[in-house]
């Protein structure tokens, strides 16, 4: 038998998890994650939009798009990840379409997808370049510094979700999305 007192705690319990969730991607649905009013965390919400995630620790994102030549507090780390990530997806990929695939084909493959020059095409079609914080004697358009801040944007998508499979999900959906706007281009 239920105290009297057990409704009221139970009530209030059950607002507390809802207001509050414990996991990250609980709050994904219900859009980016709120940000302070500065340019720069405006077109981090933007850029939140586009890759179809939203960050439950938006920190994670302010980093990713913070090279090293503007501050020590950067996404190189995540950059790591952000690899690992992306080429184990192309391998992944790979070998779901043909199991019996040489270790030739997926190394290929995966190496393609991760190159700086593919990572630099899909992070110059969501926007990274007019995002990524850089020092003024860097060139936020370099290819190597988008590239960077891409892999650092899949990596903190990995860490802020807490797996792999998310940072896999957003690396794809750029890709697709990169490569679709080069057919569509092409075909012009």
């Amino acid at each position: 038998m239920a105290t009297p007192l057990a409704s009221p705690i139970l009530r209030c319990l059950l607002l507390l998890l809802i207001a509050f969730p414990s996991h990250p991607r609980a709050t994904a649905a219900a859009g980016p994650a709120p940000l302070s009013s500065s340019p720069f965390d405006a077109a981090l919400g933007k850029l939140q939009t586009r890759i179809g995630y939203a960050f439950g620790a938006p920190d994670l994102l302010r980093r990713a798009m913070t090279h090293a030549s503007y501050s020590r507090e950067n996404g190189r780390a995540l950059a790591v990840l952000g690899l690992a990530a992306a080429q184990s997806a192309a391998a992944l990929g790979t070998l779901a379409a043909d199991n019996d695939a040489a270790a030739s084909a997926v190394s290929r493959r995966a190496s393609e997808a991760a190159s700086e020059a593919a990572c630099a095409a899909a992070g110059t079609h969501v926007g990274i370049p007019a995002i990524v914080r850089v020092a003024s004697r860097t060139s936020a358009s370099a290819a190597p510094v988008i590239c960077g801040a891409l892999r650092a944007l899949i990596g903190a998508v990995a860490v802020d979700a807490n797996s792999t499979d998310a940072a896999v999900e957003v690396f794809w959906k750029l890709h697709v999305l990169t490569a679709a706007s080069a057919a569509a281009t092409a075909a012009m």
